[in-house]
């Protein structure tokens, strides 16, 4: 079983990505930048190409992550609007509209217990994402992140 989730320990590392395949498209792009710089007349054309091949490869890497990424945020937008209206009273649950999508991923990891004081504090207080996390005194972890 993992260790109990907190606002410390809530960021999200994914290995193979962060430590394998940013780093070697990082390598990629400056070796055909090396490459280019130390050895443009043999190959004028072939050593710009690397460059770009290895900076479009690079900015794939990134944007297949935030891609990923922006689809989980869409579901988590999803099931706190269906926590919210489980959870909060109708006055509440029609101010609850008013939370934008960070406040809403932000939300995700309090307890129901806390979860409708917690929203009325985001909405008057007009609380940030990272100040939402800093609140929650009940963590409900959120194990099944990209």
């Amino acid at each position: 079983m993992p260790a109990p989730q907190t606002y410390k320990t809530s960021a999200r590392w994914d290995p193979p990505f962060h430590f394998f395949v940013l780093p070697v498209m990082i390598l990629n792009v400056a070796f055909a930048i090396y490459a280019t710089i130390h050895h443009w007349p043999d190959h004028p054309h072939l050593f710009p190409w690397w460059i770009v091949l290895s900076i479009a490869l690079f900015l794939l890497a990134l944007r297949s992550r935030q891609y990923a990424l922006k689809a989980q945020d869409r579901v988590i937008r999803l099931e706190e609007r269906l926590r919210l209206a489980a959870l909060l009273p109708p006055a509440d649950l029609a101010r609850g509209n008013a939370l934008t999508e960070s406040q809403l991923i932000g939300l995700r990891f309090a307890s129901d217990g806390e979860l409708p004081a917690l929203v009325r504090r985001a909405l008057d207080e007009n609380l940030t994402q990272k100040q939402i996390k800093e609140a929650i005194v009940t963590w409900k972890p959120d194990l099944f992140r990209v």
